[in-house]
């Protein structure tokens, strides 16, 4: 009877071998797709490697890709095992930074994703419009020069009674220049600090003094302001979400640097050009 049922039990095993894959075991992160003189290479170190490809990469089709990452991550298993297991500095303190850097990543995505609740999204929604209004929005023109003393001028012979659009076309080196320097209508956020900053403390009608941005100098009129009309919850949806995220990553941040205990030394000899020498982690 003991020997009937070791047949059986064989014969069973047997049967079991021969059944495919997807009958025996689903395939799973560490399932084996190829090992190099015994090392393995794992399902999941796929998935990860077609993860980290550029787009473009990614639209290739299935079949393709799979057989190009492969050949791929046995090729570098390969030219890895001719170190012996020897691991230079230098990669060391890659994969630390990478590790690092995945890790946080990782936080951030769960702060992130804890930050954006209907009930938060919400409120966030009244406060930033609970006046029933989305903010004050400008119109308004400018000319734009080089110097500040040309815009100088300007003002001046504005002042006197000189046609702003005129003097933009003939004038202004900004691309609004031949419409007269109209910029039409904007939010706050739509133009550089300094043009906002000085567009905030005018009112209509009023031309200022010269303002200095990144592009020149320029000499704004202000057209008109007004308010406008509060968007819908589900029009700025997005907006308060990255605003939210954003939020709460930067305090989860602040809240972790302030509560670690972080030690900064004093090293005497270190230059901040020393961060370029790649020699001193090739030693």
């Amino acid at each position: 009877m003991l020997k009937g049922l070791t047949f059986l039990r064989g014969a069973a095993t047997a049967a079991l071998m021969t059944l495919p894959l997807s009958v025996q075991a689903a395939p799973h992160a560490n399932t084996v797709v190829a090992s190099v003189n015994g090392e393995e290479i794992t399902l999941g170190h796929m998935i990860m490697a077609r993860e980290n490809l550029p787009q473009q990469y990614k639209q290739l089709p299935d079949e393709v890709l799979y057989n190009a990452i492969l050949d791929q991550l046995i090729q570098q298993t390969a030219l890895k095992q001719q170190l012996h297991g020897e691991v230079p500095h230098y990669v060391e303190l890659s994969v630390e930074n990478e590790s690092r850097a995945l890790l946080a990543a990782d936080v951030i995505e769960m702060v992130m994703a804890n930050a954006t609740g209907e009930e938060a999204l919400r409120a966030a929604y009244d406060r930033k419009y609970s006046t029933g209004d989305g903010g004050d929005e400008f119109h308004a023109a400018h000319i734009l020069v080089e110097t500040e003393e040309e815009a100088k001028k300007i003002k001046m012979e504005l002042e006197d009674g000189a046609d702003f659009a005129t003097t933009a076309k003939a004038r202004s080196t900004g691309p609004s220049g031949p419409s007269g320097g109209d910029l039409g209508w904007f939010g706050l956020g739509s133009m550089v600090p300094e043009f906002e900053e000085a567009v905030l403390a005018m009112r209509s009608g009023d031309i200022s003094d010269p303002v200095k941005t990144q592009f020149g100098w320029h000499v704004i009129l202000l057209r008109e302001r007004r308010k406008s009309a509060a968007p819908s919850f589900d029009e700025v949806r997005g907006e308060l979400e990255q605003e939210l995220r954003t939020r709460a990553v930067e305090d989860r941040v602040n809240a972790l640097t302030a509560e670690a205990t972080i030690e900064r030394p004093e090293i005497e000899g270190l230059d901040p050009a020393m961060i370029k020498d790649l020699g001193l982690v090739r030693n």
